[in-house]
């Protein structure tokens, strides 16, 4: 006799009486995670980020894969990242390196294109993004089968820790003047932690101009436009560990122009 199904909390089905389950074989194919970790002067970080993200794969038991990609770092990164490879096998950790930084809209462009997964994480590798956040983000984007779920620093328990108060201002400011600016629907608009699904961050990147850190700000404005969805869970943000941020007045520049261009074109 068949076994009856019902819908589980999350979108999965589950045998009548029991638990939970991800739906397998004819039903419906495994979901898979694609981590793009872009790296630039990362050897400290990286061996620790990819540990902590494999454990906490590991642990939830979602099926995922690392796609490190690195644009040239002249600190050795690369050959970190090659020694990961062999530590955890290229079918977990695959290293696509480029010659030089092209910006970032790139990165995610180059890494995808060698992600097979049918969801999207970007993250940093600088440890300021802590991987125990990544199973409530896939919770989170099944609860509401959000097109993509974000981090934010100013909703919930979510907070920043390790700044000073110039650039805990400065991030402030900048999410206040957009959320006046541009009415995006979403709290924290210049973070670079999030999940996506696949043909939704393809469509996202296809409408997006800017090479630098306002990227993220432009992924989520479309996102409203285009009528997709947005979830969003409070982190605590730490600063990194090892290394210096790359956040400098030339990026802070390109920011304001890059809000000033969306709001005239949005």
């Amino acid at each position: 006799m068949l076994a009856q199904f019902h819908r589980g909390p999350h979108g999965g089905e589950s045998c009548a009486g029991g638990s939970p389950r991800e739906p397998e074989g004819r039903f419906r194919p495994r979901n898979k995670y694609s981590v793009l970790l872009p790296t630039y002067n990362e050897r400290e970080n990286l061996p620790l980020t990819v540990w902590l993200l494999v454990k906490s794969f590991s642990e939830s038991g979602f099926n995922y894969e690392i796609r490190i990609i690195d644009d040239g770092s002249p600190d050795g990164t690369r050959d970190v990242a090659e020694q990961l490879e062999k530590i955890y096998g290229l079918d977990k950790i695959l290293l696509r390196p480029r010659e030089k930084k092209l910006g970032l809209r790139t990165t995610y462009i180059h890494g995808m294109k060698h992600a097979t997964g049918n969801y999207i994480i970007i993250m940093d590798a600088d440890l300021s993004h802590h991987p125990k956040f990544i199973p409530e983000f896939i919770r989170k984007q099944r609860e509401g089968n959000f097109d993509t779920v974000s981090r934010t620093r100013y909703k919930g328990n979510g907070g920043v820790h390790g700044w000073d108060l110039k650039r805990k201002m400065t991030s402030r400011g900048a999410n206040f003047i957009t959320q006046i600016l541009l009415r995006p629907g979403a709290s924290d608009l210049t973070g670079s932690f999030r999940l996506y699904k696949k043909e939704v961050v393809q469509k996202l990147i296809e409408r997006c101009l800017s090479r630098g850190y306002v990227f993220h700000m432009e992924m989520i404005v479309p996102a409203r436009q285009l009528d997709y969805t947005v979830g969003e869970v409070p982190v605590s943000f730490v600063d990194r560990v090892y290394g210096d941020s790359k956040l400098g007045g030339n990026e802070i520049v390109s920011f304001l122009k890059g809000l000033l261009t969306l709001f005239a074109t949005t």
